[in-house]
């Protein structure tokens, strides 16, 4: 037992390792000069320019405008991992509680159809989408960016699966108490629903996060630009100067990982109660 439980161990350090090693060699590299990173390749501990770095990938301007920094596309970045982690969250739950809780026609049938919508990526709509938001006039804006990708087909099966665990028993209770359907979902749905939620809100705040082909089709103002953008440009132009820019694009790249690690962070006990819990 001593030495499946040391195997075991080795392992998850091993695993933990080839995650956080990448991570820690890109934040000490940002930390040196160009011409170091240059040649001398990445580095393994932390140099002297810290702090000049990071000010400046915090707030030099990027784009034609000039006027669009990390600060500005982190916050276009918050506002839409957070416009999606909160809408798909409730419009999930009120579309999982009533293909469970109430005598809809054809339920199955309905389900079936929500979950089907996953063969069907954004890259296979993204022109139809673009479409119908610029047919609305919402090019160029946050409900533009945010409204049109709400719906989440995979929340909507996690939290119809729980709700099904959820024992009728609760639901008999709150009728012998005259809870209607809105008390009940409100007083005894959402309470038991914290940890999925907590979980669902994890990953589909990394989704909003990460999204780079939706923001890059539906805005030409630069206000819109979110950091996974900012990267882009960056990389792109890292090679125009004479001495690459390395350390800046580090620095970037840290900047951008940083609020999805809190995130989960902060979430991750509820994250994998939510996901592996199975007493409701």
């Amino acid at each position: 037992m001593k030495s499946n439980k040391l195997s075991d161990h080795l392992i998850l350090i091993a695993g933990a390792m080839f995650m956080v090693v990448p991570i820690w060699l890109i934040f000490a590299s940002s930390t040196h000069q160009p011409n170091t990173i240059i040649s001398e390749g990445l580095q393994w501990w932390i140099g002297d320019n810290f702090s000049a770095v990071y000010h400046e990938a915090w707030n030099r301007s990027l784009g034609f405008a000039g006027d669009v920094t990390a600060r500005t596309m982190i916050i276009n970045s918050l506002i839409m991992g957070l416009g999606f982690s909160i809408g798909k969250i409730l419009i999930a739950l009120l579309a999982a509680y009533a293909l469970v809780y109430f005598r809809l026609p054809y339920a199955s049938a309905w389900f079936w159809l929500i979950f089907i919508t996953l063969l069907l990526p954004l890259e296979v709509r993204i022109i139809p989408s673009y479409e119908v938001v610029s047919k609305l006039g919402m090019l160029n804006s946050y409900t533009g960016l945010i409204l049109p990708l709400i719906a989440s087909a995979t929340a909507t099966f996690f939290f119809r699966q729980f709700f099904k665990t959820i024992p009728d028993e609760l639901m008999e209770a709150a009728q012998l108490d005259n809870a209607g359907p809105i008390r009940f979902f409100i007083d005894i749905l959402l309470p038991l629903s914290k940890t999925m939620m907590a979980a669902i809100f994890i990953i589909m705040f990394v989704v909003g996060w990460n999204q780079y082909l939706w923001p890059i089709m539906m805005t030409t103002d630069e206000s819109y630009n979110t950091i996974v953008m900012g990267i882009k440009q960056v990389l792109n132009s890292i090679n125009e100067t004479s001495t690459p820019r390395y350390d800046y694009a580090f620095a970037m790249v840290i900047l951008a990982m940083l609020p999805p690690v809190i995130v989960v962070v902060v979430f991750q006990r509820w994250f994998v109660k939510g996901l592996v819990e199975s007493e409701k």
